[in-house]
């Protein structure tokens, strides 16, 4: 079963409209900062404190926008952590309901296997590689996709598009030399 583009394009688009009408635009990369400051909290109980101002931290970045970031690592179940979270759960159930993760890798797309082979750990590699570069990319640009394109563009923001702009100029031709062969 799947779900077709033009239908799965409208349902993203109703929920980044009813996140940013009812709480805030969404933007996922900087709670794998938070998820970090959470595991060095756990390791060391100083690096967040909560003072009568606010909240604060001896991590510089922690510590930015007058510890946003501090509260957030020390008070994790917002918003933005809890749609991470149900990010994850959701990729999960999606893969379960469709058949579980054997299934999953049976069905590996044709212009997977016509580039790269059969190989699942090759793919899984490429996988982990690919999201760990654009992540730490999403850092480096102070937001992700979500963030900068998808929620920004909605609100016709300058460096939405320019964000764009440039996603879709890096994307392409590195797609075209990655997948050489149709499937």
């Amino acid at each position: 079963m799947t779900l077709n583009w033009k239908i799965g394009g409208l349902l993203l688009g109703l929920v980044f409209f009813a996140a940013v009408l009812l709480v805030k635009p969404i933007g996922v990369s900087t709670q794998f900062v938070i998820l970090d400051g959470i595991i060095a909290d756990v390791a060391n109980p100083d690096l967040v404190t909560q003072t009568d101002e606010g909240y604060t931290s001896t991590n510089a970045y922690l510590a930015k926008s007058n510890g946003k970031y501090a509260k957030s690592v020390a008070n994790p179940l917002n918003y933005s952590f809890v749609f991470v979270i149900a990010m994850v759960v959701g990729g999960f159930l999606s893969v379960m309901l469709r058949g579980g993760l054997d299934k999953a890798e049976r069905t590996m797309p044709a212009l997977w296997r016509a580039n790269f082979g059969d190989s699942a750990v090759k793919r899984n590699i490429a996988t982990f590689v690919g999201g760990f570069i654009v992540l730490y990319g999403a850092r480096l640009a102070g937001g992700c996709t979500s963030g900068h394109m998808m929620s920004g563009m909605m609100q016709t923001s300058l460096s939405g598009y320019i964000f764009a702009a440039g996603a879709f100029a890096a994307a392409v031709p590195v797609a075209l030399m990655l997948y050489k062969k149709e499937a």
